[in-house]
């Protein structure tokens, strides 16, 4: 709201802005390209929705976390508090608890109103599909303006094939799937001098995660680069670190939630106020943390060498900066700095920005007599300090060979060089991440253990309180009330137990035999058992 209001008191200089807008780039935004972006918008939303419905059909999505969004939007479109009971009682927070206990999520509200339509956690999976491909008509946006609509195409399907995006989709739902949109929407407008619009945007994100903040104001440090900005970008730093700290420790715990639950920097301190101490105390300490362990390293290089390293050379990374240090300087919750899971396609979009950013301040370097694309944005005195001595000696030894082979092709061709060896690089990862899921034929097809999963899926009566392994629950939450089938007795009066394979979160299948024998010990007889799934019942239920 403080970066709403304070844009509606600089709606004059908005106007203004948005009139200094080069021709150039308003003249990219011509109709000829609306029809080419809205097919790639479409297909690569069918191509999402596609990979993630498959997933589910074939048991592959998790009760953790598919299940858990479900309840919570199920609810709110019932029009109740967002409860997922598999999230409370498996954590120890009771079965009425509030996701919003958990992560401050209220946009998930919006997706509540799809439930009217179809009531299934699929939904959420469609949605995010779209949500996902929705961000390529910012990314392309902004790329067109500095390096013409062909190249932005190009820049939008690296994007749009990007492995955390790939990563993300195969790890289910989560709050992730409007950050690329809103982020990429909210730097595009900026750029384009629509204040209010990006205001709506960083607004938005707000309401998405308790973390978000700190991407507000990453893009504050990014504002602060830009001549005639600064007021701007510490306004977006002191709105996205206020709301940061009012969502985490402040509003998770008004709904139920613990403040300490995420805290995972127990090197650097005990609560927040020690940690800073010890940064400012102890800097070295810092670079110790980011390298250990070790595949923090990859994941960070990951995220730049198939761009080239070419958000280097843009003050756009500075943006994603404090949301990657968030993670990266953790020492708990390994799941946080690994490049699998959904953590990385909070910075992709923006990541992509910076590279085609990255792309076109080397282009305005070259001796050239070509006409040079304007940008809305002219470097401004903190630009230097805050980027050259980050970028200049990372990328200077590996683009100069870059820009000489540039150089070497046919100026009719050389603009759009870059956006396609970032495209080309973006498709060697494929077959390392998710998207190489798609090439598998038992992704297509049920197996024995499939088609065992969906019989004793269907011995499962409606309505009915069931604890399941964590791969079955998304097919049993849109007609019954799911639990996870943990260490814990809850005493439902149905359960699917898995002694074939491991499931989480137990540590082995001996651990998951154990408990089914101390399930029939306690009453329950099987009704159904098939490839390691058995079905148990109690003819006497009680709740838990």
């Amino acid at each position: 709201m403080l970066v709403a209001s304070w844009h509606v008191a600089e709606a004059a200089e908005m106007v203004r802005a948005a009139a200094r807008e080069p021709a150039l780039g308003r003249a990219r935004r011509t109709p000829r390209h609306g029809l080419p972006l809205a097919l790639a918008v479409a297909l690569t939303a069918a191509v999402y929705a596609a990979s993630s419905l498959l997933r589910l059909r074939d048991f592959r999505a998790g009760t953790y976390d598919l299940v858990i969004f479900d309840q919570a939007v199920r609810s709110y479109s019932r029009l109740g508090a967002p409860v997922a009971m598999v999230k409370g009682v498996h954590n120890g927070f009771g079965p009425d608890f509030s996701v919003l206990g958990d992560h401050f999520s209220p946009l998930l509200a919006v997706l509540a109103p799809l439930y009217r339509i179809h009531d299934g956690p699929g939904t959420l999976l469609v949605a995010q599909a779209v949500l996902f491909a929705l961000a390529i008509v910012p990314v392309w946006r902004y790329a067109a303006r500095r390096l013409g609509a062909p190249s932005a195409h190009l820049v939008a399907a690296a994007y749009a094939m990007s492995w955390p995006i790939a990563e993300a989709l195969a790890f289910d739902f989560h709050e992730v799937a409007f950050v690329p949109l809103l982020s990429a929407l909210m730097v595009e407008r900026h750029d384009a001098g629509r204040r209010g619009q990006a205001a709506l945007a960083a607004s938005a994100l707000l309401l998405v995660k308790e973390d978000m903040g700190l991407l507000v104001a990453g893009f504050g440090f990014v504002l602060l680069t830009m001549k005639g900005e600064r007021r701007s970008g510490l306004v977006h730093i002191a709105a996205g670190l206020a709301a940061a700290w009012l969502s985490s420790r402040v509003l998770i715990a008004a709904f139920g939630g613990d403040n300490d639950y995420y805290w995972a920097y127990g090197s650097l301190g005990e609560d927040m106020p020690h940690a800073v101490l010890h940064v400012l105390t102890q800097p070295w300490a810092v670079p110790a943390v980011l390298a250990s362990p070790p595949v923090k390293l990859l994941t960070i290089a990951l995220l730049v060498l198939p761009l080239l390293l070419l958000p280097l050379r843009s003050p756009l990374t500075l943006a994603v900066l404090p949301l990657l240090a968030e993670r990266m300087l953790a020492d708990r919750f390994p799941n946080w700095w690994e490049p699998r899971y959904h953590y990385n396609a909070f910075l992709i979009a923006l990541l992509v920005m910076a590279a085609a950013d990255g792309v076109h301040r080397l282009r305005e370097r070259e001796p050239s007599g070509e006409a040079r694309t304007p940008r809305p944005f002219r470097a401004g005195p903190f630009t230097q300090p805050l980027t050259r001595p980050l970028t200049r000696p990372l990328t200077r030894p590996l683009t100069r060979p870059f820009v000489r082979a540039i150089r070497a092709v046919p100026a009719r061709f050389r603009p759009h060089l870059p956006a396609a060896a970032i495209t080309t690089a973006t498709v060697v990862t494929l077959p390392f991440f998710a998207f190489a899921d798609l090439a598998d034929p038992n992704l297509y097809r049920h197996d024995a253990r499939a088609r065992a999963a969906a019989q004793a899926v269907a011995r499962i009566p409606d309505g009915a309180l069931v604890e399941t392994p964590n791969r079955l629950g998304p097919a049993l939450s849109a007609r019954t009330r799911v639990l996870l089938w943990d260490r814990e007795p809850r005493h439902a009066p149905w359960v699917i137990a898995d002694t074939a394979m491991r499931t989480f979160p137990f540590r082995d299948v001996g651990e998951q035999r154990r408990r089914v024998g101390e399930l029939v010990a306690g009453g329950y007889r099987p009704v159904f058992q098939r490839a390691g799934y058995i079905v148990l019942t109690r003819e006497s239920p009680t709740r838990p």
